[in-house]
């Protein structure tokens, strides 16, 4: 007996999706609850379940292709006699030529590699004919190229095969064969583009800056971050400062925490952060719900939990629907200075950068301290700017004073 697999309903407001790799190819035994495909949203990445044990029997659709949910997208037999394709069909299918080794079919990548790993292998530039496949034969998976990327990183890379003796290589300085590829964007990657364009289009965008002294965060961090992890089991870290400090911003500058409504102005009475996460396949930003009820260690423990979930690609719909302010912190890619865009339809958005010792003046001394630029990018529309500048004075201030965190000021 054979089952339909349908795309899943995949959140408010969501129909459709594109095939982004088949996880179980025709013939190959699939249990149930195992996914057999990856569905690309606008948002996030979304794996297909078999809602059956059996034998995949065929793909309806290809990779690439844009399916609408619940739309049929493969054909799975029930029980493990389901036959699987034919020898000889598939090899009426397949070049007659000789089939290529397994280092020949790493180097045709367009023939051989799945969009996930085309992905992986371009994001960290990475040779994949120097990697060894443990896919089904001998073929590379996403999980194989991470690893070559995170041991080239740890050491030098391993030295390439000889070539023949009578193909020396050719000089580089005489110009030799140069080649391009086009690759699709991923529907994620279309959806980011989309999204901050219509933000500068649709905002009267302008950024304010200022800069902090990190001394009293840092020297806290220090003091408790031993007793903190103890306690909470998470990691104290700076994201935590700097969301208490933009919930008392917003507090004492509601404009900020709004957002335009045709004709109108929608005010929040509650703070809803959306954290800039980096993941594979792009910038993702879930949301800290109540970030103005919650503490420093729920705080931490929500970051953390995303960038695990963002790293392995299993984040939700729901985890990124809302937010009423945004957080995005460059300073992790050594970022000294920016101008962040506003993630529609917020009103504003805070960018954080590195921490470097710079000489300041403190009492009429120069004195080294470690400090970070800040930028607050706004919509012009809503927020004035001394609504702008008096907010992220607020955020400084509490940044440089934490105990104005502890007792609303």
């Amino acid at each position: 007996m054979a089952t339909e697999i349908k795309v899943p309903v995949l959140g408010e407001s969501v129909t459709e999706g594109t095939i982004a790799e088949w996880l179980k190819q025709p013939g190959e035994a699939v249990a149930v609850d195992e996914p057999i495909a990856s569905l690309e949203t606008d948002k996030v990445a979304v794996d297909v379940p078999s809602p059956v044990a059996g034998v995949m029997s065929q793909h309806v659709v290809a990779v690439g292709d844009t399916v609408e949910v619940g739309a049929v997208i493969a054909i799975i037999e029930d029980g493990a006699s389901a036959p699987a394709p034919a020898p000889a069909a598939a090899a009426a299918k397949a070049d007659p030529a000789p089939a290529p080794a397994a280092s020949e079919e790493l180097l045709t990548p367009a023939q051989t590699m799945s969009p996930a790993v085309r992905r992986a292998v371009l994001e960290h530039g990475v040779d994949p004919s120097t990697i060894k496949g443990t896919g089904k034969d001998g073929r590379l998976t996403k999980e194989d190229v991470l690893a070559a990327a995170e041991a080239r990183a740890k050491g030098p890379a391993p030295a390439p095969a000889a070539a023949p003796a009578a193909a020396p290589a050719a000089p580089v300085a005489t110009g030799g064969a140069r080649g391009t590829e086009r690759v699709k964007m991923t529907r994620m990657r279309q959806t980011i583009a989309k999204r901050l364009k219509a933000a500068q289009e649709n905002a009267a965008m302008l950024t304010t800056f200022n800069d902090v002294d990190m001394s009293a965060v840092i020297e806290a961090r220090d003091k408790y971050k031993d007793l903190f992890a103890k306690k909470h089991d998470i990691r104290l870290g700076f994201m935590g400062f700097f969301a208490k400090a933009a919930c008392l911003a917003l507090k004492d500058v509601p404009s900020v925490n709004a957002y335009i409504d045709g004709d109108e102005i929608i005010y929040h009475d509650y703070v809803d952060i959306s954290v800039a996460v980096s993941a594979p396949n792009g910038l993702v930003v879930p949301v800290i719900r109540d970030a103005d009820k919650k503490g420093f260690a729920r705080i931490e423990q929500d970051i953390a939990d995303f960038g695990a979930r963002a790293k392995a690609g299993t984040l939700t719909m729901e985890d990124m629907t809302g937010g009423t302010f945004t957080i995005s912190n460059g300073g992790v890619f050594g970022s000294l200075m920016s101008t962040p865009i506003i993630n529609p339809p917020q009103s504003a958005v805070l960018g954080l950068h590195r921490i470097e010792d710079r000489a300041v003046v403190r009492d009429g001394q120069i004195v080294i301290r470690p400090m970070m630029y800040i930028a607050m990018s706004y919509d012009h529309r809503l927020i004035d700017g001394r609504e702008a500048v008096t907010a992220l004075k607020i955020i400084k201030e509490a940044i440089e004073d934490p105990t104005r965190m502890l007792i609303d000021l």
